[in-house]
């Protein structure tokens, strides 16, 4: 891990690495969340996270990342590799 404006790089666990994966995420999430648009209909998305899916992915790991991705956290933009 290098820290911002840091000149050297530090040694992190994977669970703190995971720890500030999901934080991170939370936070995009809740600070660019849309519950309705202006004009009232329900939308529960964001527009703050993307997905980008290798190629290498069986289908169906590609059909369980969009599960979690659009279902699970209210993400629109979900693309593969393979389709670019």
């Amino acid at each position: 891990y290098r820290a911002p404006y840091s000149d050297h790089w530090e040694k992190k666990s994977l669970d703190w690495a995971m720890e500030q994966i999901a934080q991170r995420l939370k936070q995009a999430r809740d600070e660019t969340f849309v519950e309705r648009l202006p004009d009232g209909r329900e939308v529960n998305h964001t527009l703050g996270i993307a997905s980008l899916g290798g190629a290498t992915l069986d289908v169906e790991e590609n059909y369980l990342m969009k599960k979690l991705f659009s279902g699970g956290l209210g993400v629109v933009s979900i693309e593969n590799q393979a389709r670019i």
